[in-house]
């Protein structure tokens, strides 16, 4: 597969295989010479080994503690895949501990070979609608960003700070355009003059299209749109003709992964399932690696004389089994391991709330309707219904209509929580929680009982973070010591243990795909429609917190 000269002390590496050059368009037999971290030669031969040699991936858009992986175990699980490069937002982490949180995951990421591109947080907390762990302003992001490792401005969720002039959003913006690198976007269901002043504002990308028409809109306005299929958002299928028409617009992304998918594959499964779904293999893989080189101007090899020497060996494109990574002429992975070790891990954390009492979550009911959310599988957006509230004298789950009752309890400082009803994930019994709670990530919990939900907030809480399932049968907890979004442990470790806890929750009833997952973004103010921070429920359309009681209108009457 691969030989090693040495030569006047200088290892000159060869490497042969069918060669995929992307900027060429073309598939030949070839072998790659590299040597001090570069590629030197590629020569083209009568014959090479049955495999394929192409440009390593990149993932466009990721939130590595999504994955509950600190970044230097992400990069052990990712370079299985054939992922070389990825540019991340550590925005939870920062909403957790601000600067300190992301200097953390520059540090660590410092420790693995992985080229890993850091954003400075652009909306920290997301929101003023919800209580977070620290504040990202406009100086921390000039500070950011004179830091060789942060390399752009992290998607802009604050929308309408862009369309209303927000002078702290601007500075913002500035900020960036002054250190002359790119800013992400994140603004789903944006059109029209909206749109054109979002994008006017110097903004360049979107992951939050959900509809190819959204998307198209979004290109036509110079925008570059990031497929993405993660663990709870999935938009691939539906946005994939995106690379028949603008192949040099997309790139490819999965915005947040937990363990078990990661353990699974990367952006190696998208581009097979793109391939496997008909489309133009160079196009697929133009989207996978050069695109998102290019934009973000990060140093990742693209199989080309002079280039880094990052590149994989896979079976067959169409399959993308990786048999060999390599990031700077180094062979990180080879067949079954990673060749490198994530080292020790730092543990940082912020945590003061106390325990949890039942009387601090029971809702009088104050008659004529309440607001339920309704969750979506594989979505993170959410739908609103109306429901009475009926005669009892607490408003408490309904399990034959799938209503749940969802809380949510500041981490940060001691406060009562907030509390709401949900429909969707399908509970007969128990009840689930989690710390990983987008963005701010204090506790977010569903269940079908007060005494079940309060069992498993406060489960989270002794353990200062967390995610914990509880009914008569039993509980269960899967510890978070880092900032309470992230372990130390292993891919695989974490895979199983995570797995563990999502089976218990369908043993609930639970019919959803992901549903810690989707749990964790029941508190994501940004994302419509309506959601549940700790200041109560919130309507991402509107941007204004909602009462939980819709009270009976008469005529001449303001609802």
């Amino acid at each position: 597969m691969f030989h090693v000269e040495h030569i006047f002390c200088i290892y000159i590496m060869k490497v042969s295989g069918k060669i995929i050059d992307v900027h060429k368009r073309r598939i030949y037999p070839g072998t790659v010479t590299f040597s001090t971290g570069r590629i030197e030669s590629i020569v083209e031969t009568d014959g090479a080994p049955d495999l394929f040699i192409m440009p390593g991936l990149a993932d466009a858009h990721v939130h590595i503690e999504s994955s509950m992986l600190v970044p230097s175990h992400f990069a052990v699980a990712a370079v299985r895949h054939g992922t070389v490069a990825v540019v991340a937002d550590p925005h939870e982490i920062a909403n957790v501990l601000g600067k300190e949180g992301v200097r953390f995951m520059l540090d660590n990421s410092e420790t693995v070979p992985v080229k890993m591109l850091f954003g400075a947080p652009s909306c920290v907390p997301a929101t003023a609608s919800e209580s977070a762990g620290a504040r990202i302003g406009a100086d921390d992001i000039s500070e950011l960003l004179q830091d060789r490792r942060v390399g752009f401005l992290a998607e802009m969720m604050n929308f309408p700070g862009v369309i209303y002039n927000d002078g702290e959003v601007y500075r913002k913006l500035d900020a960036a355009k002054k250190a002359g690198v790119p800013i992400d976007g994140h603004a789903p269901g944006l059109g029209g003059e909206e749109l054109k002043k979002y994008i006017g504002a110097g903004i360049s990308t979107d992951h939050e299209c959900t509809s190819l028409e959204e998307a198209l809109e979004k290109i036509s306005g110079g925008m570059k749109i990031l497929i993405r299929e993660g663990s709870a958002a999935k938009n691939l299928d539906t946005l994939a003709p995106l690379l028949n028409y603008y192949p040099g617009e997309v790139m490819l992304c999965t915005d947040d992964l937990h363990p078990e998918m990661l353990a699974k594959g990367h952006i190696n499964k998208i581009v097979a399932r793109l391939i496997e779904m008909g489309y133009d293999l160079f196009n697929v893989i133009r989207a996978a690696s050069v695109n998102t080189a290019e934009h973000y101007s990060i140093n990742t090899g693209l199989l080309r004389e002079g280039d880094a020497a990052d590149f994989i060996l896979v079976d067959d494109p169409a399959r993308m089994n990786v048999l060999q990574t390599w990031i700077d002429g180094q062979l990180v992975y080879d067949g079954d391991k990673a060749l490198f070790s994530p080292g020790i891990v730092k543990k940082v954390n912020k945590f003061k709330c106390t325990r949890l009492l039942t009387d601090e979550i029971r809702v009088p009911n104050e008659g004529g309707k309440i607001r339920v959310i309704v969750a979506e599988n594989g979505s993170l957006m959410t739908g609103s219904e109306e429901t009475p509230a009926g005669e009892e004298e607490f408003i408490n789950p309904r399990l034959d209509e799938d209503i749940l009752k969802i809380v949510v309890k500041e981490r940060y400082n001691d406060r009562p929580p907030s509390v709401g009803f949900i429909k969707g994930f399908g509970l007969k019994k128990g009840a689930m929680a989690s710390s990983v709670a987008h963005d701010s990530h204090n506790i977010v919990a569903i269940g079908t009982s007060d005494r079940d939900i309060v069992a498993a907030i406060n489960l989270v809480i002794e353990a200062e973070g967390g995610m914990s399932a509880v009914s008569d049968e039993g509980s269960d907890i899967l510890k978070l010591p880092v900032a309470g979004i992230m372990s130390d442990m292993p891919v695989t470790a974490m895979a199983a243990r995570y797995e563990r806890l999502s089976e218990t929750v369908r043993s609930f009833g639970s019919r959803l795909d992901a549903p810690y997952m989707t749990l964790s973004f029941m508190a994501l103010l940004v994302i419509p429609r309506l959601k549940l921070s700790d200041r109560g429920l919130f309507d991402g359309l509107a941007f204004r917190h909602v009462p939980l009681f819709i009270q009976k209108t008469y005529p001449g009457q303001k609802s």
